[in-house]
């Protein structure tokens, strides 16, 4: 099984869902696919996926979407940004600060900031780099679904809620003549 996937992104749910698709047919071979997005669901589209995961996708044409879960953002800022005390902030108190995004960065969690006062900074590499600088600039933030900040190992940086929740949903992506069967199999296996 072809499994798309981004840099860093859905760790520990791609451990949980091939566990339970294994425990369903233990024979199958994974092979996971690291590809951005739109190359994600191309490559879907020409057969060189069997299914792919992502966030943010309502749509796409030739694909079968099935919204599988949902995700909270965080803001990560500095353990010395001003808000790193806080419980939940707001997007509009981060506004000041440079809004850092990986080359990488998932563009639906960013696009879940639509409305937001961004002050782009300079883009980074990887998200993994990314929080390096974060956690080097004191001013600087970006922000992060609840699998990445799981899987944050920075100590200096702070994941803070979101003041009001901001949640991106995730989506198991598939060919359009997929069985049904087979569909309900792979939204239950990576779901929650």
């Amino acid at each position: 099984m072809r499994i798309g996937t981004g840099t860093g992104q859905f760790t520990a749910r791609l451990e949980r869902g091939i566990d339970a698709l294994r425990e369903q047919a233990p024979g199958f071979d994974v092979v996971l696919v690291d590809l951005p997005l739109p190359a994600r669901l191309n490559a879907l589209r020409q057969g060189e996926l069997d299914l792919a995961l992502a966030r943010g996708v309502r749509a796409a044409p030739g694909l079968r979407v099935l919204p599988t879960w949902t995700e909270s953002l965080f803001a990560v800022v500095s353990v010395r940004h001003p808000a790193a005390g806080r419980a939940a902030v707001g997007v509009a108190e981060l506004a000041d600060g440079p809004f850092r995004a990986a080359q990488d960065h998932d563009p639906s969690v960013v696009a879940a900031l639509r409305e937001a006062p961004l002050r782009p900074g300079r883009r980074a590499g990887t998200v993994g780099d990314t929080i390096v600088e974060v956690g080097s600039d004191p001013r600087s933030w970006t922000v992060l679904p609840a699998d990445q900040v799981a899987e944050l190992r920075s100590t200096r940086v702070r994941a803070i809620p979101l003041e009001p929740p901001t949640t991106i949903t995730g989506s198991v992506v598939i060919p359009d003549e997929l069985p049904s069967t087979c569909a309900t199999a792979h939204r239950a296996a990576f779901g929650d």
